[in-house]
């Protein structure tokens, strides 16, 4: 219970966050909202550091906090559901008029009013390209969406920075509702390396899981915006901070693909924004696979790749039992600017593979280190996500420990 208090502070805090830098470069007006939120933000913090408390003593005991059962939204039908392969659908979008809907955002917006069957609202999207901007609503909780494969269903949109947009509204595919669960889909943001911050999805729902997905753009691909996020199977390319956020996140077993960037860029996988030490947030990387694409590949010694660099404060990130090519720079971490946070956060490795995985030129940081065997299961998915209580119920294969 006290963990999962401080996943809803710790994505309170998420949020300030994304309110404030929406404002950024507008000058006095970025000041006002800070300001404004100060208050707030603070009584955020001291709530984090008292809780914070409580996990360390009940630590001190040997004692753990009781929990209650299953998530109130994740019933033994998702079981049954998603280990039976494909499920009956409540909706179905076709492009070609097969189904009840055309496009994804006709059958949200026939998301019932009353109970939901089985519940879950069950949507499979047909083959095609949906250039289509979708916001899953807090409204809309307990969904469960599947396509025809990465590469057949494919939600698209070009939202970008550059075009006038906030970066959390550049989303082709933003998700609210809690308890979403995705299948064989692909998510890209065709802005190009050009536009800059350009989101191909955005995430908020809380113990959200996305399997055998794609997510493809530039700057700015997967926004893990807040609250426990899981992934496996999934393939997510960029450029520049391409995976970031404050979300309490692991990726498994999941190819991570580094694309050229813009001259004179260099690229970065991760960008993790967690702006207060309390907070349960983090990007966790295992059983992973880090490598360029074939535009990249081969002028890698022209534009640096890094495993990643602290956006906020306390930004913090774990790559683990990960193969990392040998283009990712010895270095492999790279500063935001300057000094700056490079004492408060804290970037790890354990057990990665291949010719990038060596430790022995890694940043010489206070806040880097590699991790031993113990250090490092805190952050696999049983403890990191509280994954033991829902994610067996989904269905879906997963590691908890240090396994595959």
């Amino acid at each position: 219970m006290e963990q999962e208090i401080r996943n809803w502070l710790s994505a309170v805090r998420a949020y300030h966050g994304t309110c404030v830098d929406g404002f950024e470069g507008t000058g006095d007006l970025h000041k006002g909202v800070s300001d404004g939120l100060l208050n707030s933000t603070q009584l955020t913090s001291n709530a984090l550091a008292i809780f914070a408390s409580v996990s360390s003593i009940l630590a001190n005991f040997n004692l753990t906090a009781a929990y209650d059962g299953f998530p109130h939204w994740l019933s033994t039908q998702d079981r049954k559901l998603l280990q039976a392969g494909p499920p009956k659908p409540d909706a179905v979008v076709a492009q070609d008029g097969s189904g009840q809907f055309r496009t994804i955002t006709a059958a949200l917006a026939a998301y019932p009013k009353g109970p939901l069957n089985g519940g879950r609202y069950v949507i499979y999207v047909k083959a095609g390209i949906y250039d289509e901007y979708i916001t899953i609503t807090k409204n809309q909780p307990n969904i469960f969406m599947y396509g025809d494969g990465t590469r057949k269903t494919v939600v698209t949109g070009n939202k970008s920075n550059k075009g006038g947009f906030p970066t959390w509204g550049t989303a082709s595919f933003a998700v609210i509702g809690n308890g979403f669960i995705c299948r064989d889909m692909g998510f890209q943001n065709t802005a190009g390396a050009i536009g800059h911050q350009a989101v191909a999805l955005r995430v908020q729902s809380d113990r959200s899981v996305f399997y055998n997905c794609r997510m493809d753009g530039y700057q700015d691909t997967l926004y893990q915006q807040a609250h426990y996020q899981f992934y496996r199977n999934c393939e997510i390319s960029g450029t520049v901070d391409f995976i970031f956020g404050d979300a309490s996140a692991i990726i498994q077993n999941s190819k991570i693909i580094v694309r050229k960037p813009m001259p004179g860029q260099a690229s970065t996988v991760t960008a993790q924004g967690k702006t207060d030490k309390n907070e349960v947030t983090g990007t966790v990387l295992q059983n992973c696979a880090i490598l360029p694409d074939t535009l990249l590949a081969p002028v890698t010694a022209q534009f640096p790749s890094y495993l990643g660099r602290p956006w906020k404060q306390y930004s913090t990130t774990v790559i683990m039992q990960t193969a990392i090519g040998g283009f990712i720079n010895p270095a492999g971490w790279m500063p935001w600017a300057g000094s700056l946070y490079l004492d408060t956060l804290f970037y790890a490795e354990f057990g990665n593979t291949g010719p990038g995985a060596n430790t022995a030129q890694r940043v010489k940081w206070k806040g880097f280190r590699v991790l031993t065997a113990d250090q490092a299961n805190q952050y696999t998915v049983g403890p990191f996500l509280l994954a033991n209580q829902w994610l067996p119920n989904t269905g879906l294969p997963f590691s908890t420990g240090m396994g595959p």
